[in-house]
């Protein structure tokens, strides 16, 4: 087991320093960009550049070495901790190429894969598909699926890739990513940056046949084995978020259409009306208009054929900047449509203190991380009573400790996600999140996660 480890881990700084050498710093290693025909030359690496790629080399030498004298667990633990080194360095680069970096990363498996099993506390069954923990990576980070597997074996109980819109587009101009540091917060003002259905679709249709034939391939289990956590995508649950184009004029038809090409390869789906960066989007929260819209998604969904696990479950993400009276024409809608669930919430286009005093909260866009968290969190907790905790809910919104995760299940959360928390704390957060969320389970007496959903309402 060591020693393939340690042959993994050669051959993984191996393809590193080849990628470095023989790609364009800030264009090669991010996007597929078609090959030249003349020789490559070996660029100039900035300071930062060189910075972070003799850090990186050097946890995988020191990895490799290490790997010969630790069992499998104690590696992973250590892969994780290494990445407390590597992550800070992120900081030194523009956010927006940072961002796209990660996900390069962890769409060519240069990223820690979680090896040891989640406890079986966090273990819990929404909508018929088994969770092995709670914990989520939202919509915005993986946004074209580039990554899913990779970011899946990080420990994830799940990830949802997108907002994913009908037609490529290219967002808002840059720069519209924006870092608050120092208070745990990100301003992002993208506009649904999407490569469309018709390239997510394609990638989604390739990793389900590589599960489908690593299956039949495989050793078969017997029927009186137990179910192991997973969905389409293998390990781990996969949610699929769905956008509308900046210019269309019929928001149901760009949602149906992402019904139509991208339900069979997801484990659930997300209608987005709820994002502040595209004009007009949020009047989709409206009574009448959410009510139409989930009826004609919903119907696309169901005359569609489906095996003996049925359709996806539908879930919408609504704003954290909605008044009592629009939570309730909410909840109204979810309750009569037998909505599968909602999640609370999306960024905020206000700035709670200590935001206010920042300067760069002038920025136009949504707010997300730290300061969101009690915003977010009491948006949750009203809408548990209003669906008297009938309808799953997925709680969204400054998540950065597994005390925040636990105070979001006790508010009602079935399920928990983040997303910048995730870009400051990098991989190494997601165990101690799991970690955290155990000990505070064990603390109140709870003896699974699904004992403590709405525990406040008690």
């Amino acid at each position: 087991m060591a020693g393939r480890a340690a042959t993994s881990s050669a051959k993984w700084a191996r393809e590193f320093l080849l990628k470095r050498v023989s790609s364009n710093p800030l264009g090669g290693a991010i996007r597929n960009c078609s090959s030249s025909s003349s020789t490559p030359k070996v660029p100039h690496f900035s300071k930062k550049g060189r910075i972070l790629t003799g850090a990186t080399i050097g946890l995988a030498i020191a990895g490799g070495a290490y790997v010969s004298t630790a069992d499998e667990a104690t590696f992973c633990g250590w892969l994780f901790s290494a990445t407390k080194v590597v992550n800070p360095l992120f900081a030194l680069l523009d956010a927006e190429f940072a961002h796209k970096l990660a996900v390069t990363a962890a769409s060519r498996g240069w990223v820690p894969r979680e090896k040891r099993p989640d406890p079986q506390i966090l273990g819990l069954e929404v909508w018929g598909r088994k969770f092995s923990n709670p914990i989520g990576l939202a919509a915005g980070f993986d946004k074209n699926a580039e990554a899913t597997e990779g970011l899946l074996g990080l420990g994830f109980g799940f990830v949802e890739v997108g907002s994913v819109t009908p037609v490529p587009q290219e967002g808002n101009p840059k720069p519209r990513i924006f870092r608050l540091r120092e208070d745990g917060a990100i301003i992002n003002r993208c506009g649904f940056n999407s490569e469309g259905i018709v390239v997510v679709a394609k990638r989604l249709g390739a990793q389900h046949g590589k599960r489908m034939l690593a299956e039949t391939s495989g050793t078969s289990s017997s029927p009186s084995d137990e179910a192991k956590p997973g969905g389409k995508s293998g390990p781990g649950i996969l949610g699929v978020n769905l956008g509308k184009n900046k210019t269309s004029e019929d928001a149901a038809a760009d949602y149906v259409q992402g019904v139509h090409n991208l339900s069979q390869y997801a484990d659930y789906l997300v209608i987005n009306v709820s994002s502040p960066n595209t004009a007009g989007l949020r009047m989709l929260q409206g009574r009448k208009q959410l009510k139409d819209l989930v009826k004609k998604v919903q119907a696309a969904r169901d005359e569609m054929q489906w095996g003996d696990d049925g359709p996806p479950p539908l879930l919408v993400k609504i704003a954290p900047d909605l008044s009592r009276g629009e939570l309730e024409d909410i909840a109204a809608v979810a309750l009569a449509l037998k909505l599968d669930g909602l999640i609370i919430s999306n960024t905020t286009v206000s700035r709670p203190d200590p935001v206010s005093n920042n300067p760069v909260a002038t920025e136009t866009g949504g707010l997300s991380g730290k300061p969101l968290f009690n915003l977010s969190t009491n948006m949750l907790r009203e809408m548990y009573t209003l669906t008297r905790g009938k309808i799953p809910l997925i709680g969204c919104g400054g998540v950065s400790s597994g005390e925040d995760a636990y105070k979001k299940i006790r508010a009602g959360a079935t399920l928990v996600q983040l997303y910048t928390g995730f870009a400051y704390g990098g991989p190494a957060l997601i165990p101690q999140i799991k970690e955290e969320l155990v000990s505070c389970l064990e603390r109140d007496g709870f003896k699974s996660i699904q004992e403590a959903i709405g525990a406040d309402h008690r």
